[in-house]
């Protein structure tokens, strides 16, 4: 699947209408599904949940220019993985290493918070992002939505494969799925996810992947 037939996607009425809206008000804005970003054949791919209205879905870049970027990118940085801390701009310069972003929903839904049907719906992109790569690579998951669409894009019950805050779920042909709680700036403002947890979780999965 093509970025340009990611970018001309419209399956989900709700959502192309929610853009459709946001581009009226907010010119300026990329305002349409948001394709994945960083290495062409990674080790480990991360999966969020959805753009931002001011964060990817302004930019065009998943995590960037948002609150949850700041966490993500410094802890990336620090194991390795992107070549600097900071995530604000596509022009910045920022290069992943041996990682690729993606979301389970790839448009910015209302409220932040994307229906059932759409999560389903996007589901197809994800499986074809997954299925692109390497033999053995990690997924990592922010949050249980993300979880559970992983788990349907491999056609794997979701009952044999818990969500849990630092688990490491080995999955068939090789592959493992890391969860963590989403690096938002309610799961970080309330100390559900503090940076130590995180950073926790990215550090074996560094480990893992080299």
């Amino acid at each position: 699947m093509s970025d340009a037939q990611l970018l001309a996607c419209s399956q989900c009425k709700r959502l192309a209408g929610h853009l459709a809206q946001v581009r009226k008000d907010f010119p300026d804005y990329h305002a349409r599904p948001v394709p994945p970003f960083g290495a062409q054949a990674p080790k480990l791919l991360i999966v969020g949940l959805a753009p931002g209205m001011h964060g990817a879905n302004r930019t065009g870049r998943p995590f960037t220019g948002d609150y949850a970027g700041i966490l993500l990118y410094e802890t990336l940085h620090k194991h390795g993985l992107a070549n600097q801390a900071r995530g604000d701009d596509p022009s910045d310069g920022l290069k992943l290493k041996h990682c690729r972003i993606t979301n389970a929903v790839k448009c910015l839904p209302p409220q932040n918070k994307p229906l059932p049907a759409e999560v389903k719906q996007c589901n197809g992109y994800l499986r074809a992002e997954i299925a692109a790569l390497p033999k053995g690579a990690t997924l990592f998951a922010l949050g249980n939505i993300s979880h559970q669409a992983i788990l349907r894009a491999l056609d794997l019950k979701l009952k044999l494969f818990p969500f849990k805050h630092g688990a490491c779920h080995e999955l068939p042909g090789g592959q493992a799925l890391f969860d963590s709680y989403h690096c938002s700036r309610y799961n970080t403002n309330t100390r559900r996810l503090t940076p130590q947890m995180f950073d926790a979780v990215v550090a074996a999965i560094a480990r893992r992947i080299r």
